[in-house]
C-alpha cells in the first residue's frame, strides 16, 4: 500500500526552534556589521573631509579644481566628446576580441606544420605586451602618416583606434590561450574518438569550455580598454579628455579635467560590478558542478 501525501501536508513544514534562533542570530550578525562599516565610513569620510578644507591651499585648489562655473561649462562638451570614447570602446573591443581570439588559436596549434604561425603569433603578443601603450600610439598615429602610403587613412581616430586594437589584442590573446589551455586534454581525446576532427574538436569542445572561463578577465581588459580610449587624445582626436583639454587651456582652470575623469568613472563603476556580479556567479556555478 502506497502513501501519497496532500499538499497540505506538503506545505506543513514548521522550522525547528534551534533553525529560527539560527536564523535570527545570522539576521543579527548581518546587521551589526553592516552598521559597523557604516559608521567606520563616515568617520574616515568625515576626517578625510576636515583634513583637506582645512589644509593651507584648500581655497585655491577649490577654485582651480573644483569650480562648480567650469563644471557647468565643460559638461556638455565632455558629453560630446564621450560619444567618441563609446564608439571606439564598442569597435575596438569586438575588434580586440577577434585577434585576440586567433591569436591564442595560433599559438595553441599543434604541429610542426604550424611552427611558423606559433613563432610569429609569439613574436606579436611579446612585443605589444611589453611596449608602453603610450608608445604605440605615438608610432602609430604619427609613424604611419609619415610614410605617406597611398590608400593608408591619415585619420587620427583610425589610427589612435588601431594603436588600441594592436596592444589590446596582445592581452586578450593570453587570456584566452590561458583558457584554452585550462581544459584537460581528455575533452579533446573525448571529441576524437566520437569522430571530431581537431579543427572540430577545437570549435565545438574546448573554444566553448574556454571562452565560458575567462569572461571575467575578458570584462576586466574591456574596462582598460574604455579608460585608455581616451589616449586617443594625443592624436588630436575630439574625446571627452581633449574637449576637456581644450576648455582648460583657455583659462588655466583645472576642472574640465575633473569632469571628464568622473564621467569615465562613472562608465567603469557599473562594468566592474559586473565583472564582479559575473565572476560570483561562475564561482556559484563551479561551485555547484554546474560549470565545466
Amino acid at each position: 500500500m502506497t502513501l501519497h501525501k496532500t499538499p497540505a501536508a506538503e506545505d506543513a513544514y514548521v522550522p525547528s526552534e534551534r533553525r529560527i534562533a539560527r536564523e535570527r542570530y545570522r539576521r543579527g550578525r548581518t546587521r551589526r556589521a553592516t552598521a559597523m562599516a557604516a559608521t567606520s565610513t563616515l568617520v574616515v569620510g568625515a576626517a578625510l573631509f576636515v583634513l583637506i578644507t582645512n589644509s593651507p591651499g584648500w581655497t585655491r585648489t577649490k577654485e582651480t579644481f573644483f569650480s562648480a562655473h567650469y563644471a557647468r561649462v565643460a559638461f556638455p562638451q565632455v558629453l560630446e566628446g564621450l560619444w567618441l570614447n563609446l564608439r571606439l570602446l564598442a569597435v575596438c573591443g569586438a575588434a580586440v576580441l577577434a585577434l585576440g581570439l586567433l591569436l591564442a588559436v595560433a599559438r595553441t596549434l599543434r604541429g610542426p606544420v604550424f611552427f611558423p604561425l606559433r613563432a610569429l603569433a609569439t613574436a606579436y603578443t611579446d612585443f605589444f605586451r611589453g611596449l608602453p601603450l603610450i608608445i604605440c600610439l605615438l608610432m602609430v598615429v604619427f609613424g604611419v602618416p609619415a610614410l605617406r602610403l597611398e590608400g593608408v587613412t591619415t585619420d587620427p581616430v583610425l589610427l589612435g583606434g588601431s594603436a588600441l586594437v594592436l596592444t589590446y589584442s596582445a592581452y586578450v590573446a593570453e587570456v584566452f590561450r590561458a583558457g584554452i589551455e585550462s581544459v584537460h586534454p581528455s575533452q579533446r581525446a573525448a571529441a576524437r574518438s566520437l569522430g571530431l576532427s581537431s579543427g572540430q574538436a577545437l570549435r565545438f569542445v574546448v573554444l566553448p569550455q574556454a571562452v565560458r572561463r575567462v569572461v571575467p578577465p575578458l570584462l576586466n581588459d574591456l574596462v582598460s580598454l574604455q579608460k585608455d580610449t581616451g589616449l586617443v587624445s594625443i592624436a588630436g582626436a575630439v574625446d571627452a579628455v581633449y574637449a576637456a583639454q581644450i576648455i582648460a587651456s583657455k583659462d588655466f582652470n583645472y576642472t574640465p579635467y575633473v569632469v571628464a575623469g568622473l564621467v569615465f568613472v562613472a562608465l567603469t563603476i557599473p562594468m566592474t560590478r559586473l565583472t564582479d556580479w559575473v565572476t560570483a556567479r561562475m564561482d556559484r556555478r563551479r561551485a555547484q558542478g554546474g560549470l565545466v
